[in-house]
């Protein structure tokens, strides 16, 4: 998984009746795009993560 900032990184839920999580990248800390990144929830809480096969990965679109 390649990403850039500004990117979205949702997480599936695991469970039945659990919602997806949808969080911004805000730091790529790999080498070129690569895992782990630094994420900001929509609460504005930051951590580090490195997503597992349950993660989708949303292209930021520049609004014109």
């Amino acid at each position: 998984m390649k990403a850039n900032k500004g990117d979205r990184l949702v997480t599936h839920g695991r469970v039945v009746g659990e919602q997806d999580r949808e969080v911004e990248i805000v730091e790529v800390l790999g080498p070129e795009g690569t895992p782990p990144f630094r994420v900001r929830t929509a609460e504005g809480h930051e951590t580090i993560m490195s997503p597992g096969p349950d993660s989708v990965l949303r292209p930021h679109r520049d609004k014109e």
